[in-house]
């Protein structure tokens, strides 16, 4: 939280004394701080009792910005007249309690008697009743919190008084569900008191209107409200480089492994430096390396979300204290937290989107007349491309924007059961309120009726079954909640996020038996967690990296593993399901543009460019709007290599459609792997004669769509997690936790009745809004295929293409298993580029 330094009045800095009150204006005094432009706004539309969304750098004092309204009304109320004033909510938790800490400062400084306090999950049960009964004057919460205590029966005493709603890095929340379930919040939280006032805050975003329309009530639909907008003056650019360090840049890979030395002469320079990475597997390699190498004994940690909460809050205090040199970390740091000693961000791996890159670079230097430093580190070719095409959008200020999704079925099931815990409610009237909300305001009333009938009864299909009666109807037509197990049950399962089944992870031991069997076993402190599926394939004496160490796996019981250190050269890498974020579709045309631009390819270092005049002498650049389709025969294999550029999800999805119609046309194809940007399929027969524009053609998305789903676990799947949230499946039941088998097995009847007998339930609506969207990514996959009609570009080679060998020798990577593999690798390597050398170039 900061102010402008001290200089004379202006339109940017105006006059603090006709501004502040003196107690503010003598504080701001002391520090040589101004006040900023933006903040001088937010206060006047705070006194004009407006919702507004500021857009702010990093560094720019937008959290104080945020407050001072707050604070200055505080100050001028006494205090036994006041009741909960304002509301502070974060994404993260971790964010909400870093804040509270933040505002005691000034609030001591000044004088000001105002309480603020934190309400987490990690929040005790007492101080929870305590905060309902005596709350305090600012209360810093997040989404889960706010919905909780909307779902009791004195949410109308406790919200009497409220004048503001802070949202902090709202662009972060809005688009998701935990947005849509905040969203929802709101919309009550407008009902209980119509003056409340909503105060957005975040980091620079595309397109603000979505935001803008998130903040405030909307109108009936078709018609639009927004909040008013501010806009932060932007500070000193920052620095980005692109690290490819050494005469070899990787044809494939995603660890960086080729760049940790130069990563680690970087840090050496750094007063504190963040290192990104993509995955926790990678954050896991990464760590492990520069231990490794660390002769100067620099104090590196590690941080991502499956280590232990105690750990990573370790992390987090070193950090604040100035007394570490670099933490290895994952999206975990994305947000929020205000780390002046941070002064170099490193990406490792490609950005993914051009804003997601700008959000993690405002982690370092905190000042706005100080340029932030960022160095991205490719982990192979394909992804230089990337990481200069990231760079030069930061550079011109460019963004990638989000696309604009409906509020989502399954948090609307859950919301509607937690407003029947706080009072009996009319069904119209709550329907007016929920499509007040912006994500819900094109909600049809019978979609609504439909989720109010399935929380009532479960859905036609399961009204028979008493568990699934969440409400009930009383003679004057409002809903109430069926009884206080009920609203018990929904304390237990509320929230958006659904977490796979994990072990916990433990140092200890299994003793054995005279026949070898597992015994007693001796539990020590806990590293962390990790997904089940993982666990299942270790048998003991296994070894994994794990938490920054190499650990022996000696047995398991119940839901916890345990483990020993252990020296070991080659262990296992542990994977997290849903981790890998896909390039955004902004930068991904910036690729293709590159690609196709010849006076571009100077910028790129002198490898990538050789790579790629190779390419256009053996095959083709593609244009922009081209689509570029290779087939080859390797080893008696033939391949099929075409290069969208959209994302591993999207090409994933269209390989597994397309390997159906290769099926059909008797290629009998034998596997397909999709990258960022390619896709491979192998077969048995020569497509190269194949209609490739009746291949490609949209109404793949048709019959064979919904024939592979009809056969996938990918619905089963999403069913499960749209379940969870709308409340059909018990995460947390009365009595204990379910295990990850109980779910899965509970879903998988309840799915497979669902299918057969109500095909239209509205889960499962839910289930396929969230497949199409996110694990299918249909919207990019229809684009990508309206891109390539008429603009389809096939050559047929002798050999593979220098574009194609990295794509080749990610198939190897994801087939050669075990601690060979490296050795393999490189050989295969060696044996794809002679090959490449040796082929043709095209007509």
């Amino acid at each position: 939280m900061s102010g402008a330094k001290k200089r004379g009045a202006s339109a940017e800095f105006p006059n603090d004394s006709a501004v502040l009150p003196p107690k503010f204006a003598r504080w701001f005094d002391d520090r040589g701080w101004h006040l900023r432009a933006h903040q001088a706004e937010m206060l006047a539309h705070a006194e004009a009792g407006r919702s507004c969304l500021l857009i702010a750098p990093t560094g720019g004092g937008k959290t104080l910005a945020g407050f001072l309204p707050s604070l200055i009304e505080l100050d001028r109320s006494p205090q036994n007249e006041r009741s909960l004033h304002t509301l502070y909510i974060s994404p993260l938790k971790a964010l909400a309690v870093d804040i509270a800490r933040n505002l005691e400062a000034p609030v001591a400084e000044m004088g000001l008697d105002i309480v603020i306090e934190a309400r987490t999950g990690d929040t005790s049960s007492h101080v929870k009743q305590r905060q309902r009964a005596r709350p305090p004057d600012m209360l810093l919460t997040t989404p889960e919190q706010i919905s909780l205590l909307l779902a009791h029966p004195s949410a109308d005493d406790l919200f009497a008084g409220l004048k503001t709603i802070i949202i902090d890095e709202l662009h972060a929340i809005a688009g998701k569900k935990r947005g849509d379930l905040l969203a929802l919040c709101l919309a009550r939280l407008r009902s209980m008191v119509p003056a409340v006032r909503c105060l957005g805050l975040s980091a620079t975003v595309d397109d603000p209107v979505p935001l803008q329309c998130y903040l405030v009530a909307q109108p009936k639909a078709g018609e639009e409200a927004r909040s008013a907008l501010v806009l932060g003056k932007g500070g000193a650019r920052p620095e980005v480089r692109v690290l490819t360090p050494g005469d070899h840049i990787p044809w494939a890979g995603h660890t960086g492994r080729h760049a940790f030395a130069g990563i680690y002469e970087a840090i050496k320079t750094a007063n504190t430096a963040l290192i990104f990475t993509n995955t926790r597997s990678q954050a896991e390699i990464c760590f492990a390396e520069l231990w490794r190498m660390n002769d100067d004994n620099l104090d590196i940690a590690l941080h991502h979300g499956s280590l232990d909460r105690e750990q990573r809050e370790r992390v987090e205090a070193a950090m604040v204290a100035g007394r570490l040199r670099a933490v290895v970390c994952t999206a975990t740091l994305d947000l929020g937290i205000d780390w002046g000693a941070v002064d170099l961000v490193i990406c490792i791996g490609a950005p993914k989107g051009a804003a997601r890159l700008i959000q993690r670079i405002g982690r370092a230097n905190h000042r706005m007349d100080e340029a932030s430093r960022a160095l991205l580190v490719p982990g192979n070719r394909f992804e230089v491309l990337e990481c200069v095409a990231a760079k030069e959008a930061v550079e011109a200020g460019l963004l990638d924007g989000e696309p604009e999704r409906g509020g989502a079925l399954d948090v609307l099931c859950q919301h509607i059961w937690g407003m029947a815990c706080a009072e009996p409610f009319h069904p119209d009237a709550l329907y007016r309120e929920i499509s007040s909300a912006a994500p819900y305001a094109e909600l049809p009333r019978e979609l609504f009726d439909q989720a109010l009938d399935f929380v009532a009864t479960g859905g036609y299909s399961m009204r028979a079954y008493d568990r699934y009666r969440r409400i009930v109807k009383l003679p004057d037509g409002k809903m109430r909640i069926r009884d206080p197990k009920t609203a018990q049950l929904y304390r237990l399962n509320s929230g958006t996020i659904v977490e796979l089944p994990v072990y916990t992870v433990r140092l200890g031991r299994v003793s054995r038996g005279k026949n070898g069997r597992p015994g007693r076993t001796h539990p020590g402190p806990k590293l962390g967690t990790i997904e089940e599926w993982f666990i299942t394939q270790l048998t003991p004496g296994d070894t994994f990296l794990f938490a920054g160490e190499v650990l022996r796996f000696e047995g398991s019981e119940g839901m916890e593993v345990y483990v020993s250190r252990a020296p070991e050269e080659n262990p296992r890498i542990p994977t997290w399901a849903g981790s890998k974020l896909p390039i955004s579709s902004f930068l991904a045309g910036r690729v293709r543009e590159m690609l196709a631009d010849r006076a571009h390819w100077g910028a790129l270092p002198p490898q990538v460019g050789e790579w790629l005049t190779l390419q256009e002498q053996k095959s083709y650049i593609p244009k922009p709007d081209e689509f570029l389709i290779e087939t080859f025969e390797r080893r008696g294999w033939y391949f099929l290599v075409c290069y969208p550029f959209d994302g591993r999800i999207a090409h994933q999805s269209l390989g597994t459609l397309l390997t159906k119609r290769l099926e059909r046309a008797g290629m009998q194809p034998l596997g397909f792997c999709p990258t960022e940007y390619a896709l491979s399929i192998w077969m048995r027969q020569d497509p190269s004669g194949l209609d490739f524009d009746a291949l490609f053609d949209e109404d793949m998305l048709g019959d064979d769509l919904e024939a592979w789903l009809a056969e996938a676990n990918l619905m089963k799947w999403t069913f499960r997690n749209c379940a969870i949230i709308a409340g059909m499946i018990e995460r947390n039941h009365l009595g204990g936790d379910k295990s990850g088998r109980q779910i899965a097995f509970s879903t998988s009847l309840i799915y497979n009745v669902l299918r057969e007998h109500e095909p239209d339930h509205i889960l499962l609506k839910a289930a396929w809004a969230d497949a199409s969207a996110g694990f299918l990514d249909i919207s990019r996959l229809q684009s990508l295929l309206q891109r390539a009609r008429g603009h389809l570009v096939h050559r047929a080679l002798d050999q593979v293409s220098p574009l194609a060998v990295p794509v080749m020798m990610e198939i190897s990577r994801e087939t050669v298993p075990g601690g060979a593999g490296e050795a393999i690798l490189a050989a295969l390597e060696q044996d794809l580029l002679d090959e490449m050398m040796t082929a043709p170039s095209s007509e």
